[in-house]
Order: structure tokens, then sequence, then C-alpha cells
């Protein structure tokens, strides 16, 4: 199978996570925090070590400032529905996720209103100017995603922090499209809400998110209450991160799966990861420009304005149409609306959705031949169905 489905999840997962994963099934197998036998320290001890780890991978104050968490959709949630309280607004752009969109739409019964900023792609001097626009004495919050997971346009979340803090707002980024491909340090942006998946980027197993704050001391209010392994006579959940987000039994085999992953991005570097990537995608945009039956949503994608994403249609059959004659050739690609609305509707694809490819290290030039060779098929057979002569093809 030709894999490019890597923005709902990286496949294959480097051999150190895989091995990370099996040797923590036999070596760290004990409930962290619960005791004080072997196996348990040696757990507690090797989790210390990945916020250790995250901590310096995101440029964060310290291991206090990292929560394993589920999914970067759990993070989210922790943040916007333990950041905002009734008559409070937040600033989101228009090509957000429903990770973002459906909590603030839920957040509307609690006496929360939301702004809806416009981006730009290609003009971030724009994109920044719609969110001062946005932004008002009441706005509590600024959250957006680092980039699209639809179309892979990048937001100038830097500038949007630095923005968002002269109104006084606090700035929330959702990078699971960002993280292991562009480099993120919260001291020098000014984000104070990171949350990331750990499965796409950043190369860890699936069932593992984080939230990075930039600062643990101003506590946000909690999702969800249960043992901490902390503190136990108390009925209320501590005060002190990173244990207040994090009730009942961590993950830690897909813990220290990602922290293999996050290593495995450290090596080869998130700006070369990108950089390779994107010049894979920019010869596969080349090609499909080339046909006549194709139509391409976003230029070809240069740094600093795209992650390695590219959305298509081949024109007279669904996404999903085409997502299935791609699979029996044995590619896996993602087509639909992709749980992103916004971004469909901005780009006037809501109705049809897109046929997404999206990359990772593991994708060889000859993967996207094959992709291209079967989408021109298309474009023949669909001329010869209509008018019995040859198609265009390349």
């Amino acid at each position: 199978m030709i894999y490019l489905d890597n923005s709902a999840t990286s496949y294959p997962k480097p051999q150190g996570v895989r091995q990370a994963v099996q040797r923590a099934m036999v070596e760290e197998g004990a409930n962290p925090g619960r005791s004080s036998y072997g196996m348990c320290f040696r757990t507690t001890q090797a989790l210390y070590g990945v916020r250790q780890q995250t901590a310096d991978f995101f440029g964060a104050a310290g291991p206090e400032c990292v929560a394993f968490q589920p999914s970067c959709t759990q993070a989210l949630n922790v943040v916007l529905k333990g950041c905002l309280k009734p008559g409070d607004h937040v600033v989101a752009s228009d090509l957000e996720h429903n990770a973002v969109m459906r909590p603030l739409e839920a957040l509307k019964a609690r006496g929360i209103t939301c702004t809806l900023a416009r981006t730009v792609p290609g003009d971030n001097d724009a994109t920044l100017d719609a969110f001062r626009k946005a932004l008002g004495p009441k706005t509590k919050l600024v959250v957006c995603t680092m980039a699209s997971n639809v179309f892979g346009v990048r937001l100038p979340v830097e500038r949007i922090a630095a923005l968002a803090h002269q109104y006084g707002a606090k700035v929330c980024v959702d990078a699971a499209q960002g993280a292991g491909l562009v480099p993120i340090s919260l001291e020098e942006s000014g984000i104070d809400y990171l949350c990331c998946a750990g499965h796409k980027g950043l190369y860890g197993p699936m069932g593992t998110g984080l939230l990075v704050l930039r600062r643990p001391e101003e506590p946000l209010a909690t999702l969800v209450e249960g043992g901490t392994g902390t503190q136990s006579r108390s009925l209320e959940m501590p005060a002190d991160p990173p244990e207040r987000y994090e009730p009942g039994t961590l993950n830690v085999p897909g813990i220290l799966g990602l922290a293999a992953g996050m290593e495995f991005v450290r090596r080869r570097g998130a700006k070369r990861l990108c950089r390779e990537e994107l010049e894979k995608l920019r010869y596969l945009h080349s090609r499909l420009a080339r046909m006549e039956h194709v139509e391409l949503y976003t230029p070809s994608p240069e740094a600093p304005w795209f992650v390695p994403v590219l959305s298509f249609n081949v024109r007279g059959q669904s996404s999903e149409a085409v997502g299935e004659r791609l699979a029996k050739a044995g590619i896996a690609v993602r087509c639909g609306l992709h749980c992103a609305p916004l971004a469909h509707e901005k780009f006037g694809t809501l109705e049809t959705g897109t046929v997404r490819v999206s990359l990772s290290a593991f994708t060889r030039r000859e993967d996207l031949d094959a992709l291209a060779v079967q989408v021109a098929r298309m474009g023949r057979k669909a001329s010869h169905g209509a008018h019995g002569a040859h198609g265009t093809g390349e």
C-alpha cells in the first residue's frame, strides 16, 4: 500500500517507536505514581523523562508544563472549557478544525461568543489585520490552527500571539498539523497553550496528545476529574499541573512511543523534514497542474506558507469516488470534508469535499508518481466516456 494519509495519522511509525511501545509493555508495565515498588518507580521516572524531553522540544519552562492527553482534541477542550467563562469573547480563524469549532459551538450555551477572523493565504499582514479587527475588550482567548489540515496553509501564529497579548488575551494554538514540521518554542513565540496530536507529525502511536503550557502557575478549570495518585485525601483535583489535567491512568506505552517519535523528529530536524516533504509535494503539484481534468486550490506549496498537505479534485467526479478508485489501486488518501467544513467553505469545496494528499518522512517520489499515473488515467477514461476521444492525460 502507498500511504498518503499522514495528516490523519502517520504511517508507518519509525522502528524506534514500535520498539519503545513493545519495551514499555514489558519493562514499564506498572501504574505510574501510585506505588513505590521497583517497576512503578521506573515507570514514573520514564514518564518524567518524557515530560522533560517534551518541554525541551517545545521550548517550555519545564516538565511541569507538559500534560499528557489522549488526543489533541481533548487538549483543546481542556483549554477552551477551562479558560472561558460566561460573557467571554473568543477569536478563531476561518480555517479551524471541528476540534475547535464544536467545543466553541457548545460553549455558546454558556454565553460565550466567537468571531472568525478571515485568513489571507500568502499575505500575513492581511491575516493579522483581520485578527486585529476581530479582537475586542471582552476577548479572553484567541485560538487558531498552526496549519490547515485540508489545504496546508500556515498561519503566522507568532505574530497573532503578540497581537493578542496587546489586547490582554491568551493564545491557544492547534498544532495538530504543525508539530514535528514547524519548530516551536513557547517562550519565543508567546503561545500560551499548545495542543498537539502525538500520532501525526510527531510519529507517536494513536491515542496520544499533548497540552503544553507556557505559564503553568495560571491553572485552568478542570474538564475531567478523578484519581491522580497524589493528594488522595482531597476530593478536589490538584491545583498544580500536570496532575491537574491528567485524571486516571495514563497511556504509558503510547507516551513512551511518542517520546521515541519526538526523538526521531529531533534527529532528522523539523525544518529538514518539512523542507524535504514540501519539495516532494511541489513535484506532485506540478504533475497534477498539467492535467486539465484536475482542479487545484492552492499554488505550489512553498515554505513558510504551507505544510506538506495538498487538496485536489477530479472534475466531474466526487472526491469519494476518486478516493475509492485510488484505494483499489493500492493508494491511501483521505476524501470528503476532513472534519473541517470551515476550510472547505472558505475554498468553495463544501459541497464536493476534496481529495487530500499528506506526506511523511517515509513518502517516496515514486509513490507520488504512482498517484499521478492513476489520476491521469481518470482523465483519459472520462474523456473516452464523454467524447470517444483520447483524454488530455498530462
